[in-house]
């Protein structure tokens, strides 16, 4: 199984938004997304500052949460969009 993270923030509207479509696709496509929480968590939020140009390479260049990555693929997913394009993505990379 690929392993595929999921970076957000915990007041983040469009972070909240994303977490039940990532269940909702763990549930459904027996992938595990592994969610970690950057706000007010230091080392996750320096994971994420190490994966900063692999995220902006996949993200059209912007840096911030929701962001889905797959390092092995080197690919990354950002921002609020619908289950199916999140589904799809995560099919792609797992």
């Amino acid at each position: 199984m690929k392993k595929i993270t999921m970076f957000f923030g915990k007041e983040c509207p469009h972070c909240r938004a994303m977490l039940p479509k990532a269940e909702k696709i763990e549930k459904e496509e027996n992938v595990k997304i592994e969610k970690l929480e950057v706000w007010h968590n230091e080392e996750n939020a320096e994971k994420m500052r190490s994966l900063e140009k692999l995220i902006r390479k996949g993200c059209g260049g912007e840096f911030g949460v929701p962001a889905f990555i797959n390092q092995e693929k080197n690919d990354a997913f950002c921002g609020e969009k619908p289950l199916e394009e999140l589904k799809e993505w995560v099919k792609k990379n797992a």
